[in-house]
């Protein structure tokens, strides 16, 4: 039970560092963050049979897009906290280190490069985004910044994890 009360902790404390690092990204680089109510709209169009939008903000929005995609955004950066199990083990929550979490947090973004970004319209890895390198290059950084929002969040909680 302690286990998956350190998955929630640093799962929800590393989405809330990339949230941070998207508000700091919009300051300094004028660079928008993912509008989180496009993932909701999406999401609720699955059971309605379309999963590809051409691009997501021509489809009818949908009642709720917003508040299901923030829960989607916090749910999936808990389940990205929980992949730390197979990928470097329970003893990580009691001794984190920075390199399985920054590799980690890169490898995610392979969920937004080849689903999300597709589904949404944009193509694989943003390849019809008016400007995709740019695009892939911020996806990594801030997936990049998410591994490091993991480690964060276990450091923070490192004294939970020894009891």
């Amino acid at each position: 039970m302690l286990l998956l009360l350190q998955i929630l902790i640093v799962g929800v404390g590393a989405t809330l560092v990339m949230d941070i690092w998207a508000i700091v990204r919009l300051r300094l680089f004028g660079v928008p963050s993912l509008n989180y109510a496009m993932v909701g709209r999406w999401l609720l169009w699955i059971p309605k049979g379309r999963f590809i939008h051409n691009p997501i903000a021509s489809s009818e929005s949908q009642q709720g897009e917003a508040l299901v995609g923030w829960l989607a955004h916090y749910a999936t950066g808990i389940a990205f906290a929980g992949l730390l199990l197979p990928f470097a083990g329970a003893i990580w929550f009691t001794e984190p280190t920075l390199a399985p979490a920054i590799t980690l947090g890169l490898v995610t973004v392979a969920a937004p490069f080849l689903l999300l970004q597709p589904a949404l319209g944009m193509g694989i890895a943003a390849s019809r985004a008016p400007k995709p390198w740019h695009a892939r290059a911020h996806s990594l950084l801030t997936h990049a910044v998410f591994g490091l929002g993991l480690y964060l969040s276990a450091l923070i909680i490192k004294p939970l994890a020894q009891l």
